[in-house]
């Protein structure tokens, strides 16, 4: 299936993923914005778990603790998400919950990315040169694995059948690789009521920009005359006409439709205003007096007069490494080991494997370089997280395990005095967030889920090339209660398979001496 089967479950469900690799090479798949509440071991990226060796499957267990709202899934390495294997995740609110808006009529996924013809290992090789690492441009953007209306090359775009004066839920993810897009559908309006597990508050929109790594809920009320209207996806920064492959198209089909969708496309925001963008992106707002996976409403948990306990100011940028395109944060390249941090931790503490705090979480280094970052998190502690880009693009920034409070958005570099612009009253809790050129983003987090969590660009080949981190939350009390151990059907690799050998033949080594002196008495 491309996109890949929905994951349709409610919140506490117990989720059993069996992957089965029937790729040539490892393969991993993480859960874009589930939490993995005290769980690390199955958040599927490099810094925490073995890859499935090809012929071989393995076993994902995870709980949707406390969480609603929409997501997708993907695989983590090896650029493999350029070749697809993502879908959608919805977490559906239990009985008891109310949701703050009326039952739609029904509810449809809608995973839109850019895709390149190319297969993702040609893709990847392209990251070996600067001219391509940092220019490559898709082919296409698709709508659910699917062409564009009107594209030759498309057998049947994507459509969705309403019936006038029904009311119904869009969950739309961002799933591409490089482009934000603004989405919209033809002569309709759009109430903003859900993003990345949080309730916002409800505005009326005509578009809306969606980035990368993105999940928004939308509702559509099919209010127009039967006929067939454009659903489009225009990608931002950069020129695009009606028949661009690099827009978008799919279709909303009345049931009593008598006529094909013609005309020009809506028209959208100019690709290039920022400040469109921007100031959407504030009006983006938390929903208060709503209950969420809880009973409790949502600003129950507000950061109005938190203590900040850290601060990290991060630049993404991009380096040349060693004659090596790169991308970097603080000008450090993240350097994958073949011996993920979650199991060295566990196993060794880390030794032989990283360098706790080396990485400056405030500083930019002089020079480029790679390495293992690992940050000292402060558990049950208040984090400020200060994104500054330095690139040319919009970035998106995800943080694994947690949802934070989108507290602020500026042009030009961050200073401290930035935080008399913060929004403490309702900032929207999500776990991506984007960046725009030339500009800074800064977000809370409360560091209460013990694990190692992955920071990282959403941009692919931004987080194939460098732009990523980990943020290592501790809690020394070996409660299971307070974070979980190792799975059963863990896998080893690295020097943790290695010392899990040497530990296997130490112990059998012990019971045939046991067993000697048993014989020899």
């Amino acid at each position: 299936m491309f996109p890949g089967p929905l994951i349709n479950s409610t919140t506490n469900d117990f989720v059993h993923v069996n992957v089965f690799n029937n790729l040539d090479e490892p393969l991993l798949f993480t859960w874009n914005g589930i939490q993995q509440r005290l769980n690390s071991w199955q958040d599927g990226v490099s810094g925490t778990n073995c890859p499935i060796l090809p012929r071989k499957n393995w076993t994902y267990v995870f709980q949707v603790k406390d969480q609603i709202g929409s997501f997708f899934y993907f695989p983590s390495i090896n650029f493999q998400k350029a070749g697809g294997g993502f879908g959608p995740i919805r977490v559906n609110n239990r009985i008891v919950i109310s949701v703050p808006f009326p039952k739609p009529e029904a509810e449809f996924d809608l995973l839109i990315g850019d895709w390149f013809y190319d297969d993702y290992k040609k893709t990847r090789s392209m990251a070996n040169t600067s001219l391509t690492a940092y220019n490559a441009i898709p082919d296409v953007i698709l709508m659910n694995g699917k062409g564009p209306f009107g594209y030759q090359m498309t057998r049947e775009p994507e459509s969705f059948t309403v019936t006038k004066g029904m009311t119904y839920r869009f969950r739309i993810s961002n799933v591409g690789s490089v482009f934000s897009f603004n989405f919209r559908i033809q002569n309709h309006k759009m109430v903003l009521v859900e993003t990345e597990g949080s309730y916002t508050n409800q505005i009326t929109l005509r578009s809306l920009d969606v980035h990368v790594g993105q999940s928004y809920s939308v509702l559509v009320t099919a209010d127009q005359n039967e006929a067939d209207y454009y659903i489009v996806a225009s990608p931002k920064l950069i020129s695009t006409n009606d028949s661009s492959n690099l827009v978008g198209l799919g279709v909303l089909h009345y049931s009593n439709s008598k006529s094909q969708v013609t005309g020009p496309l809506p028209i959208g925001p100019d690709p290039f205003d920022l400040d469109f963008s921007m100031n959407q992106a504030k009006s983006v707002r938390w929903n208060l007096t709503a209950g969420a996976a809880r009973p409790n409403p949502q600003g129950t948990f507000n950061v109005s007069n938190v203590t900040l306990s850290q601060t990290f100011i991060l630049q993404g940028s991009k380096a040349e490494i060693s004659g090596w395109p790169r991308y970097v944060i603080n000008n450090v390249s993240y350097l994958t080991l073949e011996t993920p941090l979650k199991l060295a931790d566990y196993f060794v503490n880390g030794s032989g494997v990283y360098q706790l705090d080396w990485f400056p979480t405030n500083s930019v280094n002089d020079e480029a370089t790679r390495g293992v970052s690992v940050v000292t998190g402060n558990h049950k502690g208040w984090i400020e997280l200060v994104f500054n880009n330095n690139l040319d693009v919009i970035d998106s920034w995800h943080l694994d395990g947690f949802g934070f409070h989108v507290v602020g958005f500026g042009i030009g570099e961050w200073a401290p005095e930035s935080r008399s612009t913060y929004n403490l009253f309702d900032p929207v809790v999500r776990s991506t967030v984007q960046v725009y050129p030339g500009g800074w983003t800064a977000v809370y987090a409360f560091l209460d889920n013990p694990g190692m969590w992955n920071l990282r660009s959403q941009l692919l080949q931004n987080w194939f090339l460098g732009q990523e981190l980990y943020i290592r939350v501790h809690n020394s009390d070996p409660n299971p209660a307070k974070e979980r151990p190792p799975p059963e059907n863990l896998l080893l690799c690295g020097q943790c398979k290695f010392l899990h050998l040497k530990l296997e033949f130490l112990m059998v080594l012990i019971e045939l001496l046991a067993h000697q002196h048993q014989l020899h008495n």
